[in-house]
C-alpha cells in the first residue's frame, strides 16, 4: 500500500466500513502521514506509517506499547492496528492542543507532563521490549555503515565522553519501566486539565529519568523548567542520584537523536533537514558535556 493513498487505508479499517460523509484534513507529522478523519461527531487520526521505517521500528512492538499507555489514561485511545506495516488509527482528543517549546515555557504546562510522566511510568501494563540506549545507538551505527553514511565530525570522540556516563549509569541500576523514549513537544496532547503522551514508536521499559531528561532536552528548558519538571514528578524534591541520571540522559539522548537524524538524512525524508538537525543535536550533546557542573551530576548518578 502507498504510504500516502489514505483511501485505501481506511478500506481496511472495520471502523470505516460503510461510513458516509467523511472529511480528511492532513496533520502535522514528521516521518509519518498523518490525517484528521471526521465521521459524523466521531474524530478519529489515521496514521499512514512512513517510507524507510521499517528498518528502524518493530510495529509489533509499538502496538503493545500504545495500547498499554492508552489503557492507563496517557495515550489516545488505539481503536485499529496493523502490525505488519504500522497501519494505525486512534481517536482524537478534542479540546486539546499540541505543545512545542514555547507552549511549555508555561510551568504548569510542564508539571502536567511530569503527572503523565509519573502516570505512564507507575501505572501502564510492562511493554515488549526495553529500551536499550546503548545497543540501540550500536544498530545505527551499523545501519548507517552499511549506507555508507557520514557522521558529524568528531562523533567518536563524544562517544568515548558518554562511555563515563554510561559507567555510571550501570553501577547504579535501577528498575525498568514502562517509557515513552522519544518526548518530542509535539508528542504531548494538554487539554489545560490533563496531558496526554501520544507515538511510541520507540517506546520501551526504560529508565523512567530518560523520558524527563528527554523532553527537557526537546523543549530546550531553562533550569526552572527542569526543577518543575522534576518536582511535579516526585512531588517534592528530587533525590540528587535522579536528578544527576535526568541530566546524564540529556546528553545521552541527542547523542542517539544524532546518529537518527543522519538515519533521516541518508534515507532521503524531505520533511526536514535531517542533516542540519542531526548535526544540531549534536554540538548541543557536545556543549553539554563540557559544562563545568556536567561531571558533578555524573558523580552524583552512583552516590
Amino acid at each position: 500500500m502507498p504510504v500516502s493513498d489514505l483511501e485505501t487505508a481506511m478500506k481496511r479499517m472495520p471502523i470505516f466500513a460503510g461510513a458516509t460523509g467523511v472529511t480528511t484534513t492532513r496533520l502535522a507529522g514528521l516521518t509519518n502521514i498523518n490525517h484528521l478523519v471526521v465521521v459524523g461527531d466521531d474524530r478519529f487520526v489515521v496514521r499512514l506509517p512512513g517510507e524507510g521505517t521499517s528498518e528502524y521500528i518493530n510495529r509489533g512492538e509499538e502496538e503493545v506499547a500504545a495500547r498499554s499507555a492508552a489503557a492507563c489514561g496517557v495515550n489516545a485511545e488505539v481503536i485499529f492496528f496493523d502490525a505488519t506495516d504500522g497501519l494505525m488509527v486512534t481517536r482524537f482528543i478534542d479540546d486539546s492542543t499540541t505543545m512545542d517549546a514555547e507552549q511549555f515555557t508555561d510551568l504548569g504546562a510542564v508539571a502536567r507532563a511530569g503527572h503523565a510522566f509519573r502516570r505512564l511510568h507507575s501505572t501502564a501494563a510492562p511493554f515488549a521490549t526495553d529500551f536499550k540506549l546503548f545497543p540501540m545507538i550500536d544498530e545505527y551505527k551499523a545501519l548507517l555503515s552499511s549506507k555508507g553514511a557520514t557522521l558529524p565530525h568528531g562523533y567518536e570522540t563524544v562517544q568515548r565522553q558518554a562511555e563515563r556516563v554510561r559507567a555510571a549509569l550501570e553501577d547504579a541500576p535501577v528498575s525498568l519501566v514502562p517509557c515513552h523514549c522519544d518526548p518530542l513537544c509535539e508528542n504531548f496532547l494538554d487539554t489545560g486539565e490533563r496531558m496526554y503522551i501520544i507515538d511510541y514508536e520507540y517506546a520501551g521499559n526504560n529508565d523512567p529519568m530518560w523520558d524527563l531528561g528527554d523532553l527537557s532536552v526537546e523543549g530546550g528548558f531553562a533550569p526552572n523548567q527542569d526543577e518543575a519538571l522534576l518536582r511535579a514528578y516526585f512531588d517534592g524534591e528530587p533525590p540528587p542520584s535522579q536528578r544527576g541520571r535526568m541530566i546524564g540522559y540529556k546528553a545521552l539522548c541527542d547523542l542517539l537523536w544524532t546518529l537518527w537524524g543522519v538515519i533521516q538524512h541518508v534515507n532521503g525524508n524531505p520533511a526536514d533537514d535531517f542533516w542540519a538537525y542531526a548535526v544540531g543535536r549534536f554540538e548541543r550533546c557536545k556543549a553539554l558535556m563540557s559544562t563545568p557542573g556536567f561531571d558533578a551530576e555524573v558523580a552524583a548518578i552512583s552516590r
